[in-house]
């Protein structure tokens, strides 16, 4: 099993949502007013007058099977707009109950 954290500006809530769905990945975790800025280029998300976007961030766990599908969806999902932004990083799950 993998764990998959995708980071993306809170106007692609609606967009990984119904990327899940797609992909019948129906079991995740969902954050809102995540803050931060991305390694290679693009604006800080800080939720401040300076910064006025913020990030959302879901996490799911997935067979490996899966991964590289959802990472394809990533992909293209950021693609339609690199300047909002689309993030996906995988971990090892090791155990789990």
């Amino acid at each position: 099993m993998k764990a998959i954290f995708i980071v993306y500006n809170q106007a692609h809530t609606e967009k990984v949502e119904y990327m899940l769905d797609r992909l019948q990945i129906r079991g995740y975790t969902q954050w809102t007013g995540v803050y931060g800025r991305g390694s290679e280029d693009g604006d800080p998300h800080m939720n401040t007058h300076t910064w006025p976007e913020s990030n959302s961030a879901t996490l799911t766990i997935v067979g490996d099977d899966k991964v590289d599908v959802v990472l394809d969806s990533v992909r293209k999902l950021d693609s339609l707009n690199t300047e909002v932004g689309v993030r996906a990083f995988v971990w090892n799950i090791e155990k789990s109950y």
